[in-house]
């Protein structure tokens, strides 16, 4: 069993911010999802390249807490479409300051954003097996439209290919 530090933070001092090029180390949380460094990085070049919006939660004594990716433009447009539907991806609050409002606040954020885009509907895929993440969704307002084999693979920081197994609940929210 892994000892997990709750740490208690007010949501009044927590900070929701674009991620800037400066911050995309602080996306590997110490090293824990250093594998991710590839997929960070390609994340931001949409960002750049207006494809997409990272938002971070940072929380002033301990960095960032939060994150959530926005896909606003992408090659597959039943996740984006560039006009009308976004896809959230990447979205995550650290272990120890989750149960906390971190999570709503980014999601809240995001969508907001989305409707001063003038976008609509936003989809997003939770695992089978994250029934709090799905929760969360739920309160929210999203609802489960289908499920997706969740089977992709992306290259590691060291180049190595990583094959990803994780079948979803595809949900939707229309915003507004």
């Amino acid at each position: 069993m892994v000892d997990v530090a709750i740490h208690v933070c007010s949501l009044s001092q927590i900070i929701v911010r674009p991620l800037t090029r400066v911050d995309l180390h602080a996306l590997e949380w110490g090293g824990e999802l250093i594998h991710f460094r590839r997929l960070f990085a390609q994340a931001y070049q949409q960002a750049e390249l207006g494809y997409a919006v990272i938002w971070m939660a940072e929380y002033p004594s301990a960095g960032l807490v939060g994150q959530i990716f926005v896909q606003v433009n992408s090659h597959d447009p039943l996740l984006a479409d560039g006009k009308h539907q976004a896809y959230i991806h990447g979205f995550r609050v650290r272990t120890g300051y989750r149960d906390q409002g971190i999570g709503s606040l980014l999601l809240q954020t995001a969508e907001n954003d989305l409707l001063a885009r003038g976008y609509c509907i936003v989809v997003l895929n939770v695992g089978h097996d994250n029934v709090d993440a799905r929760r969360l969704y739920e309160r929210r307002g999203y609802r489960i439209i289908g499920t997706v084999p969740g089977r992709w693979s992306y290259l590691d920081h060291l180049g190595r290919r990583r094959d990803v197994n994780e079948p979803a609940w595809r949900m939707e929210k229309k915003l507004g």
